[in-house]
């Protein structure tokens, strides 16, 4: 049986708050895992001679954190930790798993031939009649979905890339190894939103929960576009780090001052 705090009735501090932090530390030393349940509010409630509105309080102030989640009849569970997004490094979602020592894969969506929209033609800056390979994936961690990945290439760059390729392995080892593309340099923006109801059934979240949604374009050595993709990625899996300098003498604030749009892109 799992080990409940002894209560102090007596002091300010609340009863649901003294159990979310009992519980909370449990999470953090590692004595309850990712994936395992937390006591119920049933079982709470009867074991500290609490109401079960007192119970449900603390396990709901342990959703809130982000530390764990909650399935209908079945209980309270751990959150598995977030995986790091590090914008300081140009990775694929491959060895971005890797690094982290998980394995990588892939359930195809689509993969085709098709005609360039409006911001990809843009984006790629291709010419009129050009077309793209199309690749949309779910990129998984173990059998974990992870993210939702649509990436688009120039066709007349990797012309056999539908015959010869399989989307459950690393495109950006296929582009290497195959047709000398070395992306070196990407361009990322991210937003925050909610997971439609597409987006919730395919990385098996609740709809409305929250995504980050990354555009990058990503080029080689010459400057030349050669992929343009839009991902989303779970909220409840993903941190964003980044690494931030600032110039000496203030450079980067003079700077900033005088392209006040570049200030909120920096960021």
């Amino acid at each position: 049986m799992f080990p409940l705090p002894a209560l102090d009735r007596g002091s300010v501090v609340p009863l649901y708050y003294q159990i979310q932090q009992h519980l909370l530390g449990q999470i953090r030393s590692g004595a309850i895992k990712p994936g395992e349940p937390v006591p119920s509010e049933q079982e709470i409630s009867k074991r500290l001679r609490i109401s079960r509105m007192t119970a449900r309080q603390a396990l709901k102030s342990l959703c809130e954190l982000g530390v764990t989640y909650s399935r209908r009849g079945k209980g309270t569970f751990v959150s598995q930790s977030k995986l790091e997004k590090d914008f300081r490094q140009v990775l694929s979602f491959s060895e971005e798993m890797q690094r982290r020592g998980s394995r990588p894969g892939a359930r195809t969506l689509s993969f085709e031939v098709r005609d360039a929209s409006a911001d990809v033609a843009e984006a790629l800056r291709l010419c009129n009649g050009d077309r793209v390979i199309s690749l949309r994936r779910i990129r998984l961690a173990g059998s974990s979905p992870m993210a939702i990945e649509w990436s688009r290439l120039p066709l007349r760059l990797c012309p056999h890339l539908l015959e010869t390729f399989d989307p459950r392995s690393s495109l950006y080892r296929e582009l290497a190894e195959k047709y000398g593309i070395q992306i070196v340099l990407t361009d990322e923006a991210v937003e925050a939103g909610l997971a439609g109801a597409e987006e919730a059934r395919l990385l098996r979240v609740r709809k409305g929960n929250p995504v980050f949604m990354f555009t990058r374009i990503s080029y080689i050595q010459s400057g030349q576009p050669v992929e343009y993709v839009k991902s989303v990625y779970r909220g409840d899996r993903y941190k964003l780090v980044n690494r931030l300098t600032r110039q000496a003498g203030g450079q980067g604030w003079r700077k900033a001052m005088a392209n006040p749009r570049a200030t909120v892109k920096d960021r």
